[in-house]
């Protein structure tokens, strides 16, 4: 059930965010009154050859274009009279251009169309951040609250020097407002990061390669906030839970477990999934007394209670302005972090390999529950990335397309139709090499 979930909220995701993709193409394209012969959501054919196994899953045909939805889940296309892209070639365009050709319309207007669905995918990400900016605020925790405890050092954290308690000072001698700036930080080009502990300062650099060792990593291996608790409530189910058979009380608070003392809640759950089906000997706090408790840790690794956390976030509301500004930030800033990342791949300080996510991958980051506010906040995250990437000087892609066109408009020249043939399927055959990667990296992270 939760694998059709992820699946249910990637390909929702996905037909948003490429049929609007596709309608800035098709909108831009009507605007200069190109003929556009198909607009299709999914390709209708084996991408990338436009001759195999063509046929929809819905087709209509209304004036001159053919609305449908293709069977191969991979992509869509807005196919323009006279544009040579991945549904058709050189082969089938006439000598001289039609008026309503795209070969026919000034460079300009081309470009403009070409552009057309990267400006979409913009202002649809803007769109999203902004409203959920509106309806929610904004909720975060700052630095200065992880610092009355200190941050929670996992594996990785450990590995270079961190201890569990330490208080971040700076990051690159900035400092943080909020807490959830550190992983920006990161992909700084050398992060330095200034903690004090006991009571004294001490700079800890992150060794080279250790942000590809990151992304290879598990979720939680590195920094996060140092998440203190107490018991809200005990669970009173059938048989009762581990803790409810102990005597564990609302307002207890865990001190030890097995011996080990205990302050964050990921040191807390760390030992339970090390004692699963085992009993363990936990000291709480029970109105400044510390009593001892004995009791069964599931299968599952949990004892039977909720949590209350003690970290207190901040909240913020938005006006309408406000929110339009804090939307557009967040959403900008995807672009800089893509571009951040592409340098440390290109530099050799992650591997392609832990950088990139295909289908399976990003369905996992949906994960396997429906929230819509997540939901949308990952669709403008991918909305965001979509732009970028399309920008990319690729051709096949956009920012391919757009290049001819500069070029064009620059020199005067237009590049013959052999040499954007030739680039077109260039540009195609790195478009599907990196599908395979990405879909053969996704397989292997499941079974690695």
């Amino acid at each position: 059930m939760e694998g059709l979930v992820m699946a249910g909220q990637l390909i929702l995701a996905l037909s948003i965010l490429i049929s609007l993709h596709e309608f800035g193409h098709y909108i831009t394209a009507k605007w200069f009154k190109m003929r556009v012969d198909k607009f299709y959501l999914f390709f209708d054919f084996l991408f990338p050859i436009p001759t195999v196994l063509n046929f929809s899953l819905f087709k209509k045909k209304v004036g001159d274009t053919e609305y449908g939805i293709g069977w191969f889940p991979l992509g869509g296309y807005v196919s323009i009279a006279g544009m040579i892209d991945e549904t058709q070639d050189a082969s089938k365009l006439a000598a001289v251009p039609e008026p309503w050709e795209f070969r026919g319309k000034p460079a300009w207007q081309r470009l403009i169309v070409m552009l057309g669905g990267i400006i979409v995918n913009l202002i649809l990400g803007v769109l999203i951040f902004w409203g959920l900016r509106y309806a929610s605020g904004n909720n975060f925790v700052t630095l200065q609250e992880v610092n009355k405890q200190g941050i929670y050092a996992g594996k990785l954290a450990q590995e270079v020097g961190f201890k569990s308690g330490d208080k971040i000072l700076e990051i690159n001698g900035k400092v943080p407002v909020r807490f959830d700036e550190v992983p920006q930080l990161i992909m700084e080009d050398e992060a330095k990061y200034t903690i004090e502990r006991d009571g004294e300062k001490k700079d800890i650099i992150l060794p080279s390669g250790f942000l590809d060792k990151l992304a290879n990593g598990k979720k939680g291996e590195f920094i996060q906030e140092g998440l203190t608790f107490d018991v809200k409530e005990v669970s009173k189910t059938e048989g009762g839970g581990g803790a409810y058979r102990a005597g564990l009380q609302a307002g207890d608070k865990f001190v030890g477990i097995n011996g080990k003392p205990v302050k964050f809640y990921q040191e807390f759950k760390s030992i339970l999934d090390e004692n699963k089906e085992k009993k363990i000997t936990a000291l709480v706090n029970r109105n400044g007394t510390i009593d001892t408790l004995k009791m069964d840790v599931s299968k599952d690794g949990t004892v039977g209670f909720i949590m209350n956390p003690l970290l207190k976030p901040t909240h913020e509301d938005y006006t309408i302005g406000e929110s339009f500004n804090a939307g557009f930030v967040e959403a900008f800033t995807v672009i800089g972090t893509n571009l951040k990342g592409f340098k440390k791949i290109f530099k050799g300080d992650v591997s392609a390999s832990n950088a990139v996510s295909g289908p399976i991958g990003i369905a996992k980051i949906f994960g396997g529950t429906w929230d819509w506010t997540k939901f949308w906040f990952l669709t403008g995250l991918l909305s965001m990335s979509l732009a970028f990437m399309n920008a990319l000087p690729i051709p096949a892609l956009d920012g391919g397309h757009a290049l001819f066109l500069i070029w064009e408009m620059i020199t005067g020249k237009t590049p013959s139709v052999k040499v954007q043939e030739i680039a077109q399927q260039v540009g195609t055959f790195i478009l599907l090499g990196l599908m395979v990667f990405a879909f053969g990296n996704d397989i292997f992270k499941i079974f690695r």
